[in-house]
Formats: structure tokens, C-alpha cells, sequence
């Protein structure tokens, strides 16, 4: 089993790390794959559900297995609840944190 934690804290890299999540589950099969996806910074607006432009994509890769993780801390600053968030967003403490606990349990690490 692979497993792989992508980190995106830039809403400019949204769209580019959807489409290796997607690529990385077509390449190695989805079930085979553990992988989540960290957001914070201002990418945490990516899990946000108001006019979101890729919730379909978000709801498609969780259907597949992936997870996605918002950072409370970025939440915070961006005036966020969880309620406002996507159905598929994990709340973590920070993103940081989330990030550090996934490298000690084995996952590699990308940043697109």
C-alpha cells in the first residue's frame, strides 16, 4: 500500500494538485493508494462550499478513498466553520501538525 500526503497553501496550486491526486489514483489504482490531501494558508478556501468550483472533482477523489484535511489554524484566520466547509473536509488542529504525523507514519510527501 502506498502512501502519500500532497500539501497545497496556495490557492494558485488548487487545480494542479486535484489533477496529480487524480492521476497518482489512475496510475496506481485507488486501492492501493492511501492518500490525503493537506490545505492551508489561503488554499483553505478550496474546501470552502460557498461557490466552490471543484467540489464535484473534491467529491469524486473522496469517493475514491482520498482524504482532505482543512487546518482549523487557517480556518480561523480566514473566518471559516466547519459548518461552511465542504461535507468531505477533516478538520486537523493545524496543518502543520497534520503534515508532521503523516511523514512519522510513513507517507511521501508533495507539493505541487
Amino acid at each position: 500500500m502506498y502512501k502519500v500526503v500532497f500539501h497545497i497553501d496556495e490557492t494558485t496550486k488548487v487545480g494542479l494538485g486535484l489533477k496529480n491526486i487524480e492521476n497518482l489514483l489512475i496510475d496506481l489504482g485507488a486501492d492501493n493508494v492511501e492518500v490525503e490531501l493537506v490545505v492551508n494558508a489561503e488554499a483553505i478556501t478550496m474546501l470552502a462550499a460557498n461557490n466552490n468550483e471543484n467540489a464535484s472533482r473534491i467529491a469524486d477523489l473522496a469517493a475514491k478513498g482520498a482524504k482532505f484535511a482543512a487546518c482549523a489554524n487557517a480556518m480561523k484566520a480566514f473566518t471559516l466553520t466547519k459548518e461552511e466547509m465542504l461535507p468531505q473536509a477533516i478538520v486537523v488542529p493545524s496543518g502543520a501538525g497534520e503534515l508532521t504525523k503523516k511523514q512519522n507514519d510513513g507517507f511521501g510527501y508533495i507539493r505541487p
